[in-house]
C-alpha cells in the first residue's frame, strides 16, 4: 500500500489547490492522479507545463500525441494512463480503431503511425539508446528530427505520470473506468 495520498481541494498543499480548482472547474472533477501530484506543487505545475507544450508547441497532431502517449503507458504498464488516455483519445476524435490497436499491441492500419509507435516504443525500451536502424525507420516514414525529440518530451511527460501511479497505485477515476486496461498476457513489448 503506498503512503501517498489522492489529495483534494481541502486537503492540498496550498501551492497546489488554485491549480485543482482550475482542473475542477474545467474538467468537472479532479482527476486522482492530479491529487497525488498536489502532494508536490513543483511536480504538479512542471507536468502541466510539459502536457501543455506536448498538446499545443509539438507538430504532433491529436491522433499521433495520443499513440505516442499510449504506446508509452503501454511500455511503462501504466494502468492508469492507458484508460485514461483512451477516453481521452475519444474526445479528441482519435479513431477507435487506433485506440484499441495500442491498446491489444497489435500493428496500426497506418503505416506512418506504426512507425511513429514503433520509434516511441524503441525509445522507452532502449532508454533512449535507439537503435539506428529504428531511428532511420521513422526519419523514412516521414517524420523529421524535431518529432524525434518530441516523442522524447512524451516520454518525459509520461515517465513522470505513469512512475507515479506506480509508486501511488492511484485508483481510476469514474470517468476513466469505462476504459479500464491491463497489460494482455501474451503480449510482447
Amino acid at each position: 500500500m503506498s503512503t501517498l495520498k489522492v489529495h483534494t481541494m481541502d486537503s492540498a498543499p496550498e501551492g497546489s489547490k488554485e491549480i485543482l480548482n482550475q482542473t475542477q472547474q474545467s474538467l468537472g472533477f479532479v482527476p486522482n492522479l492530479f491529487g497525488v501530484f498536489s502532494e508536490s506543487p513543483a511536480v504538479l505545475k512542471s507536468y502541466l507545463a510539459l502536457s501543455e507544450n506536448f498538446e499545443k508547441e509539438s507538430a504532433f497532431d491529436a491522433t499521433e500525441r495520443q499513440v505516442v502517449l499510449i504506446t508509452i503507458s503501454f511500455e511503462n504498464e501504466c494502468t492508469y494512463c492507458v484508460a485514461a488516455h483512451s477516453v481521452i483519445s475519444s474526445m479528441t476524435g482519435v479513431s477507435q480503431e487506433v485506440v484499441t490497436a495500442l491498446r491489444d499491441n497489435t500493428p496500426l492500419d497506418n503505416p506512418k503511425l506504426e512507425a511513429l509507435r514503433s520509434f516511441t516504443r524503441s525509445v522507452v525500451s532502449h532508454r533512449g539508446f535507439v537503435p539506428e536502424d529504428d531511428l532511420n525507420a521513422f526519419l523514412q516514414a516521414g517524420y523529421e528530427s524535431r518529432h524525434v525529440l518530441e516523442v522524447i518530451l512524451g516520454a518525459a511527460l509520461k515517465t513522470i505520470s505513469n512512475f507515479t501511479n506506480h509508486v501511488a497505485e492511484t485508483p481510476l477515476d469514474p470517468a476513466f473506468s469505462p476504459a479500464e486496461w491491463s497489460k494482455p498476457v501474451n503480449s510482447e513489448s
